[in-house]
C-alpha cells in the first residue's frame, strides 16, 4: 500500500512563508502526476499545484507567483513552497499522486495551514 505523508503545516502570519513536504513510499520517478490540493472551511477541495510526467506544472490562479512546486526524486518527496501567504490560503493541504500502470488515486492525510491576518 502506497503512503503519502505530509508535513510542514502550521500557523503563520500573513506575508509569511511555509514549505510543505510530501514523502512517498514509492518511487516518484514513475508517477503520472503528483501535486497538492487544499480544502478550506466550507469549501470544496481544489487543486493548488501539480506536476506531470511530461514535465509540465499547473497552478491555481490564486497562487501563481507565490507558490512553487518542486520534487526530489532521490528522496521521493514533493514540496510546496508557499510565500506571501494570505488568510485565504488557510486550509488543510493534501498531497495527491497517480502512478503509471496503477489506477489508484492516492492521498495523504493532510496538513493544516493557518494564516493569521
Amino acid at each position: 500500500q502506497v503512503q503519502l505523508v505530509e508535513s510542514g503545516g502550521g500557523l503563520v502570519q500573513a506575508g509569511g512563508s511555509l514549505r510543505l513536504s510530501c514523502a512517498a513510499s514509492r518511487r516518484i520517478a514513475s508517477i503520472n502526476d503528483m501535486g497538492w490540493y487544499r480544502q478550506g472551511p466550507g469549501n470544496q477541495r481544489e487543486l493548488v499545484a501539480q506536476f506531470t510526467r511530461g514535465g509540465s506544472t499547473n497552478y491555481a490562479d490564486s497562487v501563481k507567483g507565490r507558490f512553487t512546486i518542486s520534487t526530489d526524486t532521490a528522496k521521493n518527496t514533493v514540496y510546496l513552497q508557499m510565500n506571501s501567504l494570505k488568510p485565504d490560503d488557510t486550509a488543510v493541504y493534501y498531497c495527491n499522486a497517480h502512478w503509471r500502470f496503477d489506477p489508484s488515486d492516492y492521498w495523504g492525510q493532510g496538513t493544516q495551514v493557518t494564516v493569521s491576518s
